[in-house]
């Protein structure tokens, strides 16, 4: 599921005590005080360096001597900074020569009398300046004090506000006038659509519900699994209404004080209120509607106040005052039974992973915007992706054109779409670890055992490709996939399932004649699979029709005190049915690869020459082993054997029926 190409808009700010253009509320910017900073750092700098006037100056000897000597005509002594200048006494028609020089504090009284003599114009000068300009050396350390203390005053109480707002609610508002989302961007999903379609209704004309007595549900709650696109839908109904849409998160109420959360509730409702109309979106419920009492610890007191307020606002709510709740989590199993009560969330969406024709949908969603070879075809891919969720199949449209731009291609090929598939449900392959000779072929015959199994027998999903190049955790890879969607599971199919799980251990078992670690976790998903036949699907007939599972989340400690839902001697004879299923499963590996040695030497030594296979190239390979004699299939290209494989292959085969069955399907 997801919504088209374009990226939605951030959401407005809320009552952040900063706005939006940097500016704190009711007072300058915050960047005003660095351009002060700047521009005094920048009258110092240049007072600094700007270098004073130097021409002309003399010293006050050489301004004695020219005095008397006769050349100076007039002088002007600056009171303030005791400097003289002196204007040089040339004829009539000549531009006089100015000199300067610095008078000590007090002009001795010979000097003065010098002046007179030599009839040297004497004038005293007092430069008062600018009255303003003089007073800034005196108030410029006050003027940055007080600036100093309004701005800290200014902090603090930003603050404040903000520890006064921190019971605010932090809900996210879209409004109609963002672009917003439609069901037109949801793809998919048609069943579910239409079960929120009523919502859509009675926010759009509430009246035509209340005239006729019916009660629409307070709260649509949207169950299913990760990146199903439950928040997109919340959207879109939103959208589809043309209301306000609240979004927020269950973490978002949880603070540190004690109080906060059950505070941010009744603001969401209030906020709510004052829209009239609108949708109040609450993603990951599951963080603060947890059952009451619940764990190891007991109850979370600032929790529980948060869902007690948010019970009580649901209960406040009239039958057709506008407002609709909308909540969506994977854990349905963990909320509080009061939550889901009708009045409260009294519906339930069950928002499931994407079938056949919902994942062609969304994957022609993903795929408009970039560019698609020719030979590329949803409804291939689509097939080849079953289980995955919306978030998984634009995870595996980015990876495959990752894989194009890897390759320096243009566009987007069939091949980058099964290379992002082994990518996404494989893992990275490692293509450089070094192993020894032994071990590739141990691995070999590992994965072709896995292979051969899943292949001849019926009950199995087909294989798609076999690999002994170490890909992920592994050293090698049997990978297979179901050719359409399924809802059960038969007994014959989950036999088939660990008979496959079990067949690259036998195979070690039956060329090498021991065992190593490498099955260990086959022998895991082997015993899953046993254990769940006997416990859960009723398939074992000494426990007979019973459901001796225990799902209950450990997480909530609901049964850490209480006994077992059954007795020691009934979970003796669980591990007795589940081991009696194993080695029952493992003695018809063993006997269906001894009746198939010349299939699984074929495939290991396709294996060891080309390091992977596909699963038509095994069904081939099981034809010839079939079919004709060992010469016969490495006339038709099958590599010849290793002289260990030659002293130790028997003769026989599959049944030429069984092939073509396998290769029909």
């Amino acid at each position: 599921m997801s919504e088209n190409g374009s990226t939605p808009p951030p959401p407005p700010p809320g009552r952040n005590p900063r706005m939006p253009n940097g500016k704190a509320e009711g007072g300058w910017p915050r960047w005003s005080m660095w351009i002060v900073l700047g521009v005094i750092l920048t009258l110092v700098l240049a007072s600094i360096a700007i270098p004073d006037d130097t021409s002309g100056q003399i010293s006050y000897s050489e301004f004695i001597a020219k005095v008397e000597d006769g050349q100076i005509a007039e002088i002007e002594l600056d009171n303030n900074t005791a400097r003289i200048t002196a204007t040089e006494d040339v004829p009539e028609g000549e531009t006089p020569e100015t000199f300067r020089t610095t008078a000590p504090s007090e002009i001795p009284e010979a000097d003065q009398l010098l002046f007179r003599e030599q009839g040297v114009i004497f004038t005293p000068v007092t430069n008062t300046g600018n009255v303003l300009l003089n007073l800034i050396p005196l108030f410029l350390p006050f003027l940055l004090i007080i600036g100093f203390l309004y701005w800290m005053a200014k902090r603090q109480q930003s603050q404040m506000g903000g520890i006064m707002s921190i019971g605010r609610s932090k809900a996210k508002t879209y409004n109609t006038e963002r672009p917003g989302t439609t069901f037109a961007d949801v793809a998919g999903y048609a069943g579910v659509k239409k079960e929120v379609t009523e919502v859509v209704d009675f926010l759009r004309d509430p009246g035509k519900f209340g005239d006729v007595g019916a009660r629409i549900p307070k709260g649509v709650l949207l169950v299913g699994p990760p990146g199903t696109g439950k928040t997109l839908i919340a959207r879109a109904v939103a959208g589809e209404a043309g209301v306000p849409f609240l979004s927020v998160t269950g973490s978002d109420f949880m603070e540190m004080f004690v109080g906060v959360g059950a505070s941010r509730v009744r603001d969401l409702f209030s906020e709510a209120r004052k829209m009239g109309k609108a949708i109040i979106f609450i993603d990951e419920i599951d963080s603060i509607g947890r059952k009451r009492g619940a764990g190891m610890g007991g109850g979370h007191d600032e929790r529980e106040q948060t869902l007690n307020q948010m019970l009580a606002e649901m209960d406040g709510f009239e039958a057709t005052e506008g407002i609709v709740m909308m909540a969506a989590t994977n854990r349905p199993d963990i909320l509080d039974p009061a939550l889901l009560r009708p009045g409260r969330f009294d519906r339930q969406v069950v928002v499931p992973l994407p079938e056949l024709e919902d994942r062609k949908e969304i994957l022609g969603v993903h795929i408009k915007h970039k560019r698609m070879a020719d030979d590329v075809d949803v409804n291939v891919i689509a097939r080849g992706t079953p289980g995955m969720s919306g978030a998984d199949l634009a995870n595996l449209v980015n990876e495959a054109a990752l894989f194009a731009v890897r390759r320096e291609s243009s566009m987007v090929y069939a091949q980058d779409f099964d290379a992002a598939r082994d990518r996404v449900l494989l893992g990275i392959e490692r293509s450089s670890m070094v192993r020894n000779q032994a071990d590739i072929e141990r691995t070999a015959y590992h994965e072709a055992g896995h292979a051969l199994c899943a292949a001849i027998q019926e009950g199995h999903d087909p294989v798609h490709k076999v690999t002994i190049i170490p890909t992920g955790m592994a050293l090698g890879v049997t990978m297979t996939l179901p050719t359409e969607d399924r809802y059960k599971i038969e007994k014959s199919e989950a036999e088939a399932r660990i008979i496959m799980a079990l067949g690259g251990r036998n195979a070690e078992k039956l060329v090498f004649g021991e065992v190593t670690s490498g099955a260990s976790d086959d022998l895991r998903q082997a015993t899953q699979m046993a254990r769940r036949m006997v416990t859960e699907w009723g398939m074992s007939d000494a426990i007979g029709p019973m459901s001796l599972s225990d799902n209950q989340p450990v997480f909530l400690g609901e049964d850490m005190m209480q006994s077992k839902s059954f007795s020691d001697e009934t979970a003796k004879l669980i591990d007795e049915e589940t081991r009696k299923i194993l080695v029952e499963m493992e003695e018809r590996c063993a006997a269906l690869l001894h009746e198939n040695r010349n299939a699984l030497d074929l495939i290991t030594r396709q294996l060891l020459e080309h390091e992977t296979v596909n699963g038509d190239e095994v069904l081939r390979l099981i034809g010839l082993a079939a079919t004709g004699t060992t010469a016969e299939a490495e006339s038709l290209g099958a590599p010849a054997p290793s002289d260990f494989q030659r002293d130790n292959m028997p003769e026989g085969g599959i049944s030429e029926q069984v092939v073509a069955d396998r290769a029909d399907s």
